[in-house]
């Protein structure tokens, strides 16, 4: 799975129409092996990162969350302390 893809469920505050359609774009330039289509496959590639986001919307809609939301703040702030720890130089 691409690294750039974020989970997107159970936030609070829930996933933005442009976290969905960024996950969706970098789902899209991963499957298809490029980051900017050429002319010819500029509209298919547009039109699968929209039915993407379309069907991503649909799915965070219908799930049922069994944990109590996660803070995006405090997400970010452990994800930051992980890295900082990862990338630590001796």
């Amino acid at each position: 799975m691409c690294r750039n893809i974020r989970p997107l469920n159970n936030f609070e505050p829930p996933a933005t129409n442009a976290e969905v359609h960024d996950a969706a774009l970098q789902y899209v330039r991963k499957i298809a092996g490029t980051s900017k289509p050429s002319k010819a496959n500029e509209e298919a590639f547009h039109r699968a990162v929209h039915d993407i986001a379309h069907a991503t919307e649909h799915l965070l809609e219908a799930l049922v969350p069994t944990t109590p939301p996660k803070n995006r703040d405090e997400e970010a702030a452990k994800a930051r302390a992980r890295s900082a720890k990862r990338f630590a130089s001796a």
